[in-house]
C-alpha cells in the first residue's frame, strides 16, 4: 500500500511492522474515537482523552527520532496511520497533523539541543500539545504580508500583534510565532518559541465554525510578550523559510486527513447502500448509486497514491513539494466530493445531524483551504512544472 511507481522502486506492500502498528491504530480509532465524534462535534470539547491515548500509540510525535521522545515512524507509515485517526474523527485528526507537521518538524530541523531537549521532546511524548501561529487577520495565502512585531530588548525580544485561524489556540503548550523583525518581505519575519502560559500572551473564544468543532481555532494576542534571545528558532529574518520548508510536510498530514474523511463517505455510502430499500430493490442496484460509489473510491485511491508518493520522497531525502501539493489539492477535492455525494445517496436522512455524512461533509471543506488553498496549490504545482519542463 506504499505509494508506488515501478521506475522508483517504490512497493505497494507493507511491512510486518506496518500493518501491526496500523492493526493498533485502527482498533484504538474504532474503539475510543469514532463512537465519541459526534458528541465532540455537537460539544466542542476538546479531545485531550483521545489525544492523550494517540500519544500512548506514539502518534504525537510520529515521525520525531526516539532520541527527541518520538516514535521515530516513517512518513509512509504515519500518512496511513493519520488517515485511520482521520476516518474516525477529523477533529482528532487535525490536531495530531498540525503537531507533527509544523512545531515538532520546525524544531527537529531548525532548533538548537536545547530547544530540542526542551521544547520538543514533551511534544514529541505527547505531554504537551503544539500550535504554529502563522496566519493574521490580513495575512493569510501572502504570509510575507504578516504585520505582528518582534522588537530586540536588551537579551530578550518583545511581541505585539495578533494572530487568526490558530488551531488548539489557548489549548496548547508551545506556540512557534512567526513575528516581524526587519523590513517588509519575507526576508524581515524570525520564528520564536513562545511558552504557553507567558505574560501578554491571550486567546480568544474559539471560532465557531462550519466543521471541526473539536479542534479549537482561536485568534491568539501577543501584548508585550517577552521571550529570551535563545527563543529564536534559527537565524534572524529565516522566519518564513522554515515555516514554508515545514508546510510541505503539513501539507502531506492534510491530503491524508481529507483522505480518513473521503474515505469515511465511501464506506458510509456503500453500506446505506448495500442496506437501504427502494422501489423494491437495494440503492446499490441502480447505476445512479453504483456509479457514484465508484467514482468515490476512483477519487480516493488515486489521490492516496499520490499523498504516499509525497510520503515515500521525504523518507529519501528527496523534495517533495510538488507532490505534498499535489496531494493536498487532489485529497482535499476528493473529500469534498465524497461527502456530497454521500449525502445524495443518504437523501433525506443525509441531511440529518442523526447521520454522520452531514459532519463529513462540514468537516471536509476545510482542507481546501487551510494549509494554503487549493489556488495556493496550483501556484506551487504550476511553477514546479514550469520550472522543470518550461525552460
Amino acid at each position: 500500500m506504499t505509494a508506488t511507481a515501478s521506475e522508483t522502486g517504490m512497493s505497494f506492500a507493507l511491512s510486518d511492522d506496518q500493518r501491526m502498528i496500523l492493526q493498533h491504530v485502527r482498533e484504538f480509532c474504532r474503539a475510543e474515537i469514532a463512537p465519541k465524534a459526534a458528541e465532540y462535534d455537537r460539544s466542542g470539547a476538546y479531545p485531550r482523552e483521545q489525544l492523550r491515548g494517540l500519544a500512548e500509540l506514539g502518534l504525537m510525535g510520529a515521525t520525531v527520532p526516539e532520541q527527541w521522545g518520538g516514535a521515530g515512524l516513517d512518513s509512509v507509515t504515519y500518512a496511513l496511520c493519520l488517515e485511520e485517526i482521520a476516518a474516525a474523527d477529523a477533529s482528532v485528526a487535525v490536531i495530531v497533523s498540525v503537531q507533527n507537521g509544523l512545531p515538532e518538524q520546525m524544531l527537529l530541523k531548525y532548533g538548537t539541543g536545547a530547544q530540542r531537549e526542551q521544547y520538543l521532546r514533551p511534544l514529541a511524548g505527547g505531554q504537551h500539545i503544539g500550535a504554529f501561529c502563522l496566519t493574521e487577520s490580513g495575512a493569510g495565502s501572502d504570509a510575507a504580508s504578516l504585520r505582528l512585531r518582534a522588537e530586540r530588548d536588551g537579551d530578550a525580544w518583545v511581541l505585539n500583534g495578533s494572530k487568526a485561524w490558530i488551531t488548539s489556540g489557548g489549548q496548547a503548550d508551545t506556540y512557534l510565532v512567526m513575528a516581524r523583525t526587519g523590513g517588509p518581505g519575507a526576508r524581515g519575519v524570525s520564528c520564536f518559541i513562545v511558552p504557553g502560559g507567558t505574560p501578554g500572551l491571550s486567546f480568544g473564544r474559539p471560532e465557531e465554525k462550519m466543521g471541526l468543532h473539536a479542534a479549537h481555532t482561536t485568534t491568539v494576542t501577543f501584548d508585550g510578550v517577552r521571550v529570551p534571545q535563545d527563543h529564536m528558532v534559527g537565524e534572524e529574518g529565516q522566519g518564513l523559510i522554515i515555516a514554508l520548508a515545514s508546510l510541505d510536510a503539513g501539507r502531506i498530514g492534510i491530503a491524508m486527513q481529507a483522505l480518513g474523511i473521503a474515505r469515511a463517505a465511501l464506506e458510509h455510502a456503500a453500506r446505506y447502500a448495500s442496506e437501504r430499500e427502494q422501489f423494491g430493490k437495494k440503492l446499490r442496484e441502480f447505476e445512479g448509486v453504483s456509479f457514484k460509489v465508484a467514482r468515490m473510491a476512483a477519487r480516493t485511491e488515486s489521490a492516496r497514491l499520490v499523498a504516499l508518493k509525497a510520503a515515500w520522497l521525504k523518507d529519501q531525502g528527496q523534495p517533495y513539494g510538488k507532490e505534498a501539493s499535489i496531494a493536498k489539492l487532489l485529497a482535499s477535492e476528493a473529500a469534498v466530493d465524497c461527502a456530497r455525494d454521500a449525502i445524495q445517496i443518504f437523501g433525506g436522512n443525509g441531511y440529518s445531524r442523526e447521520y454522520p455524512v452531514e459532519r463529513l461533509y462540514r468537516d471536509a471543506k476545510v482542507t481546501e483551504i487551510y494549509e494554503g488553498t487549493s489556488e495556493i496549490q496550483q501556484l506551487v504545482i504550476s511553477r514546479a512544472v514550469f520550472a522543470e519542463y518550461g525552460g
